[in-house]
């Protein structure tokens, strides 16, 4: 057989994208939100529930309609505040924890002083960083960091501390400095890890912008919330709810993807493409 009759009847290969995250398993979650969404608008039309208790998704999407300027302006803001702490906290955590990793003492000290302000509601420090930041976007992305930070430093420590000791001795015998021991070794184990943390970091970090708009804000979705709040106007808090949600998932998802570019090698991103 010629080689192009082999390219006419070899299968195409599929393109890797962030699209191939959208494949036939995600429909089992659209079907359920289409219901639930379903299941809203019409329990909010037969039982008749007024606007300010429970808006139906079809206010909820005339609110959007109405002023889309207004919301995507505020929702770039807090989408803002969530990347700077998100890159803040994900630069912070690796830094501290190959410090940690690195030296028995600074291991105590850090993990000391960590485990302490992490014990801190964050709500009780934000009015503080007021104070000291002031109220622009500095202080939200100081508390986004707070928040997010100890995960990541947690779950790297594992990864790089989850190296086999032979691999190590190995490294120590090809005379193999520290440096080059944490970046080629110690660091690529670790990716799992670190993947792990950051999606949870997403959650984190955008928890930590809304509680900074909640404390001392004039824009973001948390200040919308805000203000909707004091006017009892619940159709404009949902619709920054669901736009909060909408962002967290999107954000997820992407680093989803990212995690399967990186670390194709491994064990979980391995299973979700059915490979043993």
């Amino acid at each position: 057989m010629s080689s192009l009759s082999l390219a006419q009847t070899a299968p195409p290969k599929r393109r890797a994208s962030m699209f191939s995250l959208l494949n036939a398993g995600s429909l089992p979650a659209i079907l359920v939100i289409v219901g639930v969404l379903a299941f809203w608008q019409g329990g909010v039309t037969l039982f008749d529930m007024p606007t300010y208790l429970l808006p139906a998704p079809s206010d909820i999407l005339k609110e959007f309609a109405a002023s889309p300027e207004f919301y995507l302006r505020n929702m770039l803001f807090t989408l803002g505040t969530t990347l700077a702490g998100f890159f803040g906290s994900l630069v912070v955590g690796v830094v501290l924890a190959v410090a940690i990793v690195s030296s028995r003492v600074l291991d105590r000290v850090l993990f000391t002083l960590l485990s302490a302000v992490h014990s801190v509601p964050k709500v009780a420090l934000a009015p503080l960083l007021v104070i000291y930041l002031g109220t622009g976007f500095t202080q939200k992305v100081v508390i986004a960091v707070m928040i997010a930070v100890f995960t990541i430093v947690i779950d790297t420590v594992v990864g790089l501390r989850s190296v086999d000791p032979e691999i190590i001795n190995m490294a120590h015998a090809k005379q193999a400095g520290r440096l080059k021991i944490m970046t080629k070794i110690r660091f690529p184990h670790a990716l799992p890890n670190l993947f792990g943390a950051l999606k949870a970091a997403t959650s984190f970090t955008l928890i930590g912008a809304i509680v900074g708009e909640f404390v001392a804000g004039e824009q973001g979705l948390g200040y919308v919330i805000l203000t909707a709040q004091g006017a009892f106007d619940t159709t404009r808090a949902f619709v920054a709810v669901l736009m909060l949600a909408l962002m967290g998932t999107a954000f997820f998802y992407l680093l989803v993807f990212i995690e399967q570019k990186s670390i194709p090698w491994h064990a979980s991103v391995r299973a979700k493409h059915g490979h043993a």
